[in-house]
């Protein structure tokens, strides 16, 4: 059975399965397109077939987006990798457990080795008046952030939370504007990246967003709760994306398409392309956290873009060490495995099967037994 077959069926049984509602999905081996299809609904209620433009919430796959957009800052001189965040926000100084003040760098917010902590910065009552966290503004929102204890030293420990966020207000104040004025400059503009924004550029081409049930995918409401694979509970906020004063977050914000994000994982596959330097994007797709254990998932550390893979057989995964990877909560993954040439990346409106469920790695094993 070839790619193109092992793939169909992948997709199809997930669909069948109202594991998920649509996909896309785009698969390319040493620059070749060997799979790139649109499958399912865009809008189930619509009857709206998904197509391969379709604009979807990004989520964290946001994530590698200002990644690049701050390595090529540090390519334009802009900052350093191992600058203070205080250089660039002189009031950012979070605490320890015992007071103490702890120099953050970044280099540790690109690799979430920060001991920024995710708890809620909204007060109980704030919460119970509906205050929107996102329209707090971006000084505010970094004054909270700030605020929180930090969960360890910098660089001792990994955790997922407010890093990137951080990253993305700097890389905006750097460039005199906002972090869509930085991405487009520096990622977006130049890759031909055009949907990919801080909004939608087209709201007829916009997947709708569904959500995991007992019963099958679901219309997500606004809010919409998840349980997770993690005990917690993930909260998905669809309308926020339609909302113009929101703060720009950089860990989960913009919008955008199979084809765009494709166009920068190659980009980062073939070594920069027109947007970073050789020597930085070697830098970037490189183990950042040889000191540490990425414990959520065995066999993993962690890159400037994502989780890096280092030992293969430990992770059970088919692909060659050095692969980076991540997910988007609405739906989506992507991996680029430089040694075997390949880039992946599947999108679906469907959260959190498309990007922590079974799917991500039916996907990925399809690819693998394809090319055999």
């Amino acid at each position: 059975m070839d790619i193109e077959q092992r793939l169909d069926q992948t997709v199809a049984r997930a669909i069948a399965e109202k594991r998920i509602v649509g996909s896309v999905l785009i698969v390319r081996k040493d620059g070749k397109v060997v799979y790139e299809k649109a499958q399912g609904f865009a809008d189930r209620e619509a009857g709206r077939a998904m197509a391969l433009d379709a604009i979807f919430r990004l989520s964290s796959l946001t994530k590698p987006v200002i990644a690049a957009t701050v390595l090529a800052l540090v390519d334009a001189g802009k900052l350093k990798l191992d600058d203070l965040v205080t250089a660039h926000l002189p009031e950012f100084k979070p605490a320890l457990a015992d007071g103490s003040l702890p120099e953050i760098t970044i280099h540790n917010l690109l690799t979430h080795t920060s001991g920024l902590n995710s708890a809620q910065i909204l007060s109980a009552d704030e919460q119970a008046a509906g205050v929107n966290r996102w329209h707090l503004g971006g000084e505010e929102i970094m004054a909270r952030i700030g605020a929180l204890p930090l969960l360890f030293a910098p660089g001792t420990a990994w955790s997922y939370g407010p890093s990137i966020d951080v990253l993305g207000f700097i890389a905006g104040k750097l460039v005199g504007g906002t972090l869509e004025d930085a991405t487009r400059r520096y990622v977006t503009d130049p890759l031909g990246m055009g949907d990919t924004r801080y909004g939608v550029t087209d709201k007829a081409r916009l997947a709708a967003a569904y959500a995991d049930s007992p019963g099958g995918a679901v219309l997500m409401s606004d809010p919409h709760r998840v349980p997770n694979m993690f005990g917690g509970v993930t909260t998905f906020d669809p309308g926020r994306i339609f909302d113009a004063k929101a703060f720009q977050s950089g860990g989960g914000g913009m919008a955008g398409t199979g084809p765009d994000f494709m166009a920068l994982l190659e980009a980062l596959r073939t070594g920069g392309g027109p947007i970073l330097k050789p020597e930085t994007l070697r830098e970037g797709f490189a183990d950042q956290t040889p000191q540490l254990a990425f414990s959520q998932t065995p066999g993993w550390k962690f890159s400037y873009f994502g989780a890096w893979l280092d030992d293969p057989k430990l992770a059970q995964s088919p692909a060659a060490r050095g692969t980076n990877r991540w997910g988007g909560i609405y739906g989506h993954n992507w991996f680029v495995d430089p040694e075997n040439g390949l880039s992946v990346v599947s999108m679906s409106n469907t959260g959190l099967e498309g990007c922590d469920g079974p799917f991500k790695d039916e996907v990925r094993d399809a690819v693998y037994a394809g090319l055999k």
